[in-house]
């Protein structure tokens, strides 16, 4: 974890890629959009909370309480 993300109260840690992720695909990211890599760094933020899957199944959808940013 940075000290950027401990100073700004971060509550979960991300690695770089995960972060870069969240920064380039903002609150919405259709799953159908993603290269292989990019679902599987997907698959992980959803299994930290940071994104939920929404109802359609095909969207993540980004989770305010746990914004990285």
């Amino acid at each position: 974890m940075k000290i950027a993300q401990l100073i700004s109260g971060t509550r979960m840690p991300l690695s770089n890629e995960e972060s870069e992720f969240v920064s380039k695909h903002g609150n919405q990211v259709r799953i159908t959009s993603l290269d292989e890599r990019g679902q599987w760094i997907a698959q992980n933020l959803v299994r930290k909370g940071a994104y939920s899957i929404s109802k359609d199944n095909n969207t993540l959808i980004r989770e305010v309480c746990n914004e990285n940013n």
